[in-house]
């Protein structure tokens, strides 16, 4: 496929930290896809949750499942606007590496545990991963992915984790944040192909549940237009014994209704901002995008799911305990290090001889903390406090 004069060449690829000779027949953003693929960080994603924890089913999303979901809706729409599909690919298989167990349950509770030596941020958390906790090769931590790769992976950060990360690598995936600019349109895309997959899964997980209803997604438009539409077209899908395809074809119209929106909507943002290349994207305004009536319909799905999901009793109650597995977990790791692998123990142990020991330690405890999957965290916490929460 011909590439957009604005989508990210490989070719033109600002690099890697650690310089090394192309691959014979791969790509750069090829060789980063698969880099990610292998790492163990990806491996773990598959016992780390979304919102159902790993041990209330087997069929609910874990984040591996949601980031391959993310890269291949990101890919269909890369494809539409000659965009770089493997760059795309390779920022959504990675922008989850950082996430802790528990899901945003776990990120809330290591961030306030962190609050007094940093905070925890879950986007410089898989930056964390790739640049510096994976260990696979000889010459370097982390897995020296293209600047590219890494801009995309580092959708959101603070302005005083931006000064660290312009400090140590001045005029790298920092700089954005610091000068107010926009990332690539590869990376735009995956933020936005991150939501959809999202809002589609966790109607599917929460119906799944039990939790929320065919019948309470009649209020949501951006749904109940497509189960109509199903009905009208597929009338015997009405029977509660045919709900499960009901619900599913419902789903994939309104995935496919998004993805059409958000090729038209960044066409016409495209066609009316004409960058003539990548670095003229950087500082444009934002142009992957909802048109305005589709995102109205998402806001309003967004807002249903926080209500009637992720703030549903069982829900709370159970992310409550996974919290509390985090928080207790940090307590007793920053007491007693050696409980920690023997990795870990070893970076606690060289962090109390630096310049900044007491925040230095506590991040090697964040870093190991966020790297469990659910059930090592648990099994972890009941080994250390001989209770079973979860």
């Amino acid at each position: 496929m011909t590439l957009a004069r604005f989508a990210c060449d490989p070719a033109e690829s600002r690099g890697r930290r650690y310089p090394q000779a192309p691959a014979p027949t791969r790509t750069e953003y090829q060789r980063d896809r698969d880099r990610i693929v292998h790492s163990s960080a990806f491996r773990r994603l598959v016992y780390k949750t979304q919102v159902f924890l790993n041990h209330e089913g087997d069929l609910f999303r874990t984040r591996l499942t949601h980031s391959l979901e993310v890269a291949q809706l990101g890919r269909s729409i890369a494809r539409s606007l000659h965009l770089n599909e493997d760059l795309v690919e390779a920022i959504a298989l990675a922008h989850d590496l950082g996430h802790t167990p528990f899901g945003h349950a776990g990120q809330d509770a290591l961030n306030h545990c962190m609050a007094a030596f940093g905070g925890f941020e879950h986007n410089l958390q898989s930056l964390r991963v790739v640049d510096q906790l994976e260990e696979r090769y000889p010459e370097f931590d982390g897995l020296n992915l293209t600047f590219e790769t890494r801009e995309g992976i580092l959708k959101h950060c603070s302005r005083s984790n931006a000064l660290v990360l312009e400090a140590h690598e001045p005029g790298g995936v920092g700089q954005r944040f610091l000068e107010r600019t926009q990332p690539s349109l590869e990376a735009q895309l995956c933020n936005l192909a991150d939501e959809i997959a999202y809002n589609a899964h966790d109607i599917d997980d929460g119906v799944r549940s039990g939790l929320i209803t065919l019948e309470q997604l009649q209020e949501v438009a951006l749904f109940d237009d497509f189960r109509r539409q199903t009905l009208n077209e597929f009338p015997h899908l009405s029977g509660e014994a045919q709900g499960r395809r009901l619900l599913y074809e419902a789903i994939r119209r309104m995935l496919s209704a998004q993805v059409y929106d958000v090729i038209a909507a960044t066409q016409r943002m495209i066609d009316a901002q004409a960058p003539q290349s990548v670095e003229a994207v950087r500082h444009l305004e934002p142009m992957v995008q909802f048109g305005e009536a589709m995102r109205a319909k998402s806001q309003v799905l967004k807002k249903f799911l926080y209500q009637k999901l992720y703030r549903h009793p069982q829900v709370t109650h159970t992310t409550g305990q996974a919290a509390r597995v985090v928080s207790e977990l940090f307590a007793v790791y920053l007491a007693r290090p050696q409980e920690m692998q023997a990795g870990f123990l070893a970076r606690s142990e060289a962090a109390q001889h630096s310049a900044d020991a007491v925040n230095n330690r506590a991040r090697v405890v964040a870093d190991y903390i966020a790297g469990m999957t659910d059930r090592f965290a648990g099994r972890e916490h009941e080994r250390l406090t001989g209770m079973k929460l979860l």
